[in-house]
């Protein structure tokens, strides 16, 4: 799976989490096609894609076994890392830790992982 390939990957899981777990109409700009999400957005899932792939080679697959809410903790973990890398004072919500992110996000996160780990097998 090339960057590009992982970066769509990331993006139609996280489009696909919030329309199943956020409540109520998402902000358009959180379900924003491929072709219409900003370059810096797609350099951003490339890269924890990667991450995440990374991940689960390094430990054999054994990844794999962490818990939904680890895997979920590891993708908000490096979108966080790239947030500060793409903008010199990121919105708090963009950089938020684990426990100040909504129940949807958390779970969009988990769902992330996952959808990387299906797509590299």
């Amino acid at each position: 799976m090339s960057e590009i390939e992982g970066a769509r990957v990331f993006r139609e899981a996280w489009i696909a989490g919030v329309l199943k777990h956020f409540p109520g109409e998402p902000k358009p700009s959180y379900v924003t096609p491929w072709e219409d999400t900003p370059q810096w957005e797609r350099d951003a899932a490339g890269a924890v894609c990667e991450q995440v792939r990374q991940l689960l080679t390094v430990s054999g697959g054994h990844a794999a076994r962490l818990t939904r809410e680890q895997k979920g903790r590891f993708v908000a973990t490096c979108w966080t890392a790239q947030m500060y890398k793409h903008f010199e004072d990121p919105k708090p919500g963009y950089v938020a830790d684990w426990s100040g992110l909504p129940e949807w996000q958390r779970e969009t996160d988990s769902d992330i992982f996952e959808a990387i780990e299906n797509a590299a097998k």
